[in-house]
């Protein structure tokens, strides 16, 4: 797949007017092969085998929250990048999932090509599958290339979405709770 990538990308620079052979652009082709690769990488990752190994059952069924995870992934319809912060929560229901589990799976999902809208749906459905909360929510802000380099061009827009579950769907304090507990700064960890 590799030479396929190199060669495609060697058809694109001259589709540009440059020449592949030039100084500077002679291992571009195999550069941007092993950058698309590591971008796409989520591809061959499974949630299960991610959150699986890591639930462990506790008698908790408070809100747990992993906020502002950092996160890179690729424009599915202009394979520019788009980037931001996930917030995810969930009640447990019996088993809880190691907290660094929920940033590999957010991970696993933008190494993927994207659009924020799925994202945001993959992050919460996979979390709702595998440890069965009593309910789960993610919430995903990100700018977009795409917007800032192209077409609109406006450079301080940036996107919103988000997927409730369960009791963060049916209970407005569950979800008015989540939705505040995101707005407090982290002062003391800044």
């Amino acid at each position: 797949m590799s030479d396929a990538i190199e060669g495609a990308i060697e058809v694109l620079l001259k589709e540009l007017g440059e020449d592949p052979s030039r100084n500077g652009l002679e291992k571009t082709p195999a550069r941007v092969a092993a950058a698309m690769k590591h971008f796409t990488k989520g591809y061959d990752q499974d949630p299960l085998v991610i959150l699986n190994n890591a639930m462990f059952p506790v008698d908790y069924n408070e809100m747990v929250i992993v906020r502002d995870i950092d996160f890179f992934s690729l424009c599915e319809h202009h394979m520019v990048p788009f980037f931001g912060r996930v917030h995810v929560g969930y009640i447990p229901d019996g088993n809880v999932v190691g907290l660094s589990k929920i940033p590999r799976l957010v991970e696993m999902f933008a190494r993927r090509l994207q659009v924020q809208e799925r994202l945001t749906m993959q992050i919460a459905e996979s979390l709702e599958n595998v440890l069965a909360p009593k309910g789960v929510g993610v919430v995903v802000e990100a700018k977009h290339l795409c917007m800032m380099m192209r077409g609109v061009e406006k450079q301080n827009s940036y996107a919103m979405t988000s997927s409730l579950r369960g009791v963060f769907e049916e209970d407005s304090k569950t979800r008015s709770e989540f939705m505040g507990l995101l707005e407090h700064r982290r002062d003391s960890f800044a």
